[in-house]
Order: C-alpha cells, then structure tokens, then sequence
C-alpha cells in the first residue's frame, strides 16, 4: 500500500487545505483578512451578501459598509482577491455605495466597530474584535424577518407601557444572581443587543456535546426579526452583552391596600391633600387642586408645618385622602403617579419667606374620583392600559388596552 502524505490525506477526509502564504504579512494585511473573513461567514450563513438598509440587522449594514469600502480600495482587493471564493468582492455594489459614502468617518468606523488610529485614514484600523466578541456578534446577527410578527407587536407594546409605569423592571442577567439557562423559559422578556427578546417557543431538550441539557429556542425581537438560537446561546449572550437584561414579570401581588395581610410588611401611606392657600390660582381651583405624595411616616406630622413650606403652597392643608402601602418601594410609587398625572401638573410660582421665587411639583389638577380611579388601576396592575385626559378629567383607556 502506498503511503499517502499528509495533505493527501487530509484532502481525502475532507479538510480544505489553504495554500502556504508566501512570506509573512503585516498587522494590517491581518486586520484586512479578518474583516472580510466576517463577511464571507455571513454569505455562508444567509446566501447573500450582506445588504444596507434600516430594516437590516445592525451587524449586516455593519458588514455592508465594510465590503463597501473593500471594493473601493485597489489594495484590500489585490490582497482578497485570492481567497474570494464567493466572488463578493467582483460583485456589484454600485446601488449601496453611496450609504457608505453618506457617513462621514466617524461615523463609518463606529459602524465598523473599530477605533481611529490618530492619522485621518480610514485604513489605519487600531482595534479588531477579539474571537469572543465575534463569536457574539454571531449570535446576535443570525438573524431572520419574523413572518407573523403581527401576533407579537401587541405584546412588546404591553410590556414597554408596563415598564415605563413600573408594572415591569429590567435587572441585569448576571450568573451570581441565579440566572441560569433552567431560568430561560418561554413568555419570557429579555434586552439584548439593544432590542427586546421575547422567547416564543422552547423546543425539545438534547444534549449539548458537554452532556449538560440544551434546547432550540425560537426568539422574537422588537424589530419584526427573530432567530432559532440555542438556549445555551442565549444565556451567553445575555451575559457577554453589558447591556442585557432581564424583563421581571408584572408585579405579584397586592401593591398596597387598605386591609394588611398576615407576613404584608407596611411600606407607608399615599396621601392626597387640599390647600388652603388664598392665592387666587389655588383659589379658583380647589375642588380638584390636590397635592399627592407618599410617605413612610405619619402624614399628619409630614404636614404639621405647611404653612412654612412652599412644597405645600406656604398654607395649611386639608388631608382627603390615604391609601395604606404593604410591601412597595415608595419613592417608585410617588413617581409613577406623577408621571401618569403628568398632563394635569399644576404649574404655578409662589415667592417662599425669604423672597425666592419656588415652584411646587406636587400638585395636580385632578378631581377626587379620578385619584380613587387611578389608585384602583395600580392596585390591579391595569394603570399602563390609561392615560389621563385632562381635557376630560377622566381615565382613558389605550386602543386595545
């Protein structure tokens, strides 16, 4: 039997086998290859080459705009050409040109995730992702047009009015906190790569070559895009992205109520006050002029010196109403209630005792029951379904909310 070489050998099992370079390239020449290697993993991966556009994948204009600039370019050309088995540098990207052309260059080497080198040379490139950062901008970029998206637009619509009304929070998805791939399941919200990620489907558990358990996840993003990524991917994203997030379920439980359940630890009191004040603005509007704010002392001592402190209008107030907190953060409370009566925030400018001129922000121009109304939404977790309607001095609800 003849003995076969090595790169016989190799070439019977399949190996491709890259032509000895001959002599050695600069750091440059590296950086070049590099780059254009991302590229033809991306033709690889999608059967095309990567396209400009808004409704793209960053990571795909990003690549864009790099092959731009290797068509452009004689040298990267005459050093790519050789290894440009897809033909992407011959190809025709006369259409795209000009998206490229468009940014100026800070703009084109931010796309490009690369850092200027101190010349004013685009070519001069001093930073080139580490074999983790790519490993995790594939993750990210694999992905496709979500087909149905109409059955998912609703629910990221719900779950950004749940977090702007703090129904929802955002924590980080760290390791030391027990987040781990068992914690991944479907209904769940993430934020990663700066777009919501909401797991749609958790397909059949198998065996990852490591023998722990993983499963193929079907992902949809904020964007209209989804992907079919592994759990294990996921999780290894989330955790490699500073900015990844988990999106907390809506807040379990009674926010606050009147009645304290046995293990309900009391967190405080909303309280709703009228003035007194004489001021001709306060005056004409009592009846539904109502300072709210949230407390976790006694309110009749918070309101003890009113009438030297401008926050109460520099008069005595009257207190119509409190609500009983169990188990809630205050200070998120008062501010959610004051951003959702936002629109009917009484803007006024009293002079305090040392001749100052002060604007209290507390005081609202809203009538009693649409205070009680709101209260019940928040209690019920229903608040981010309404807005309130100054013009109507009323609780209005969201088309489809």
């Amino acid at each position: 039997m003849v003995e076969q070489s090595d790169l016989e050998l190799l070439a019977e099992l399949g190996v491709e086998i890259e032509p000895e370079r001959k002599g050695s390239r600069t750091a440059r020449e590296e950086r070049i290859i590099a780059g254009f290697e991302d590229i033809q993993r991306f033709y690889e991966q999608h059967g095309r080459a990567p396209r400009h556009g808004e409704g793209n994948d960053i990571f795909e204009r990003m690549y864009a705009v790099r092959l731009d600039r290797l068509r452009e370019q004689e040298e990267c050309r005459a050093l790519l050409l050789p290894m440009d088995r897809q033909e992407l540098l011959s190809s025709d990207g006369a259409a795209d040109a000009g998206a490229a052309k468009a940014m100026d260059d800070d703009a084109l080497l931010a796309a490009l995730g690369v850092e200027a080198g101190g010349e004013d040379d685009l070519s001069n490139l001093r930073h080139v992702r580490s074999v983790a950062e790519k490993r995790a901008a594939e993750e990210i970029a694999n992905r496709t047009k979500c087909d149905d998206f109409d059955r998912f637009k609703a629910l990221f619509v719900q779950v950004q009015k749940e977090l702007d009304a703090g129904i929802r929070q955002t924590r980080p998805f760290v390791k030391d906190a027990g987040f781990l791939k068992a914690d991944i399941q479907a209904g769940q919200f993430f934020v990663l790569g700066g777009q919501t990620a909401y797991v749609a489907e958790i397909g059949k558990p198998i065996k990852a070559p490591n023998g722990e358990t993983d499963a193929r996840l079907r992902v949809i993003y904020s964007n209209g895009t989804e992907s079919d990524l592994l759990l294990r991917s996921l999780q290894r994203a989330l955790y490699k992205d500073d900015a990844g997030r988990r999106i907390s379920e809506p807040s379990a439980g009674p926010l606050f109520d009147n009645v304290q359940a046995e293990g309900d630890t009391e967190s405080g009191t909303i309280y709703v006050l009228r003035s007194k004040s004489d001021h001709p603005v306060v005056a004409s509007h009592r009846e539904v002029l109502h300072k709210i704010g949230v407390t976790g002392g006694s309110v009749e001592q918070r309101v003890a010196n009113a009438k030297l402190d401008p926050t109460y209008l520099l008069a005595e107030v009257e207190v119509v109403a409190t609500y009983k907190l169990c188990n809630i953060n205050r200070s998120r409370l008062e501010h959610l209630i004051h951003r959702f009566f936002e629109p009917a925030r009484l803007k006024i400018e009293i002079t305090d005792r040392f001749g100052h001129p002060v604007s209290p922000k507390e005081w609202f121009l809203v009538p009693r029951f649409a205070i009680d109304e709101a209260v019940d939404r928040i209690r019920d977790g229903t608040i981010a379904n309404f807005t309130y309607d100054p013009s109507r001095a009323k609780l209005v609800a969201h088309e489809g909310g």
